[in-house]
């Protein structure tokens, strides 16, 4: 497989190109890496890998020049590449429309172009919206909330077009939460675990009450890398890590490893629209493709703010 990985040096991307580098996901014959190193995206995440084992390209998926060149050289492409972060998304949504709507349109243009065997398009349980009880199945409707998830879920959309239209060979997969290393320090765990290691209070949206569903990186990984290797033209799956936590319950446990207490909270005004509950259902991807969840939440949050306690040289550059 000639696999080009877009968005490789952020969180998600990164952590699945040194999987394939270190032999965890065979098959990959020629790997490269495009990444626009916004804010999120930094060769940090890379810098360990053998330069030989891959090439970087520095690029944006907007440039259809470039996305031209490169679907012509690879015939499976893996998308990460996106604007992620719900709170930039209300304040600015351009960068959101065009980087995960039009982005992908230019990605799924050149790549029927040049006859790219594989397409995936890694997405989010957020174009969902929210549910009360029970959990999200791949056939729950589209009910996005905010312009992040509403992006993604046009993106989604513009997918299963060209797979109907065309009859291109494109999967999607919808995560849970992720959290783990290397995670940029501006979203919830990242946050509290580098605010608690500078003794800083940690920020609490509303009450606490909102609950989301814990997928640690490498789950997720593998998840995405049984639909890459053995998933279905055309399907969607929900990849999930089964530990639903309200965002309170997940301050408790944080602030329980360092030896804090309620006091340690600074509770903010809630986001705008702020999703009350996100619960997928993962029993397709398991049944069809053997996916399932190894890594507990108590062993994964524990690694998780080892690593941060020990990585403060990458972090602190980011944080700001």
């Amino acid at each position: 497989m000639r696999l080009l990985v877009t968005g490789g040096a952020g969180f998600i991307g990164s952590n699945f190109v040194r999987r394939i580098v270190n032999g965890t996901y065979p098959g990959v014959s020629q790997l490269t890496v495009l990444d626009k190193l916004t804010y999120a995206g930094t060769l940090k995440n890379l810098e360990m890998l053998p330069k030989e084992s891959f090439e970087f390209i520095k690029g944006d998926i907007t440039n259809p020049d470039l996305i031209s060149d490169l679907t012509k050289r690879h015939d499976a492409i893996l998308n990460f590449a996106a604007e992620s972060h719900v709170d930039r998304s209300i304040t600015g949504a351009r960068d959101f429309i065009e980087t995960n709507v039009l982005g992908v349109q230019n990605l799924l243009a050149a790549s029927l172009q040049n006859q790219v065997s594989v397409f995936v398009q890694v997405s989010t349980d957020e174009v969902y919206g929210s549910i009360s009880e029970g959990s999200w199945s791949e056939e729950y409707p589209l009910l996005p909330n905010s312009p992040y998830s509403a992006s993604k879920a046009s993106a989604d959309l513009i997918c299963r077009s060209y797979n109907r239209t065309f009859g291109m060979d494109i999967r999607v997969t919808r995560c849970s939460n992720n959290y783990g290393p290397h995670q940029f320090p501006e979203k919830i765990i990242p946050l509290f675990v580098t605010n608690l290691i500078d003794n800083e209070k940690v920020p609490l949206y509303g009450n606490g009450q909102n609950v989301r569903d814990w997928l640690h990186i490498d789950d997720h990984c593998d998840g995405i890398y049984s639909v890459l290797s053995e998933g279905k033209s055309g399907n969607i799956y929900n990849i999930g890590g089964g530990r639903e936590l309200t965002n309170r319950e997940l301050t408790e446990i944080i602030l329980r490893k360092f030896d804090r207490d309620e006091s340690s909270i600074e509770y903010v005004t809630d986001r705008l629209g702020h999703d009350l509950r996100y619960s997928v259902s993962h029993e397709k991807i398991s049944r069809e493709l053997g996916y399932k969840p190894k890594i507990n939440f108590e062993d994964g949050i524990e690694e998780t703010i080892e690593w941060y306690k020990r990585n403060e040289s990458w972090w602190r550059p980011l944080k700001k």
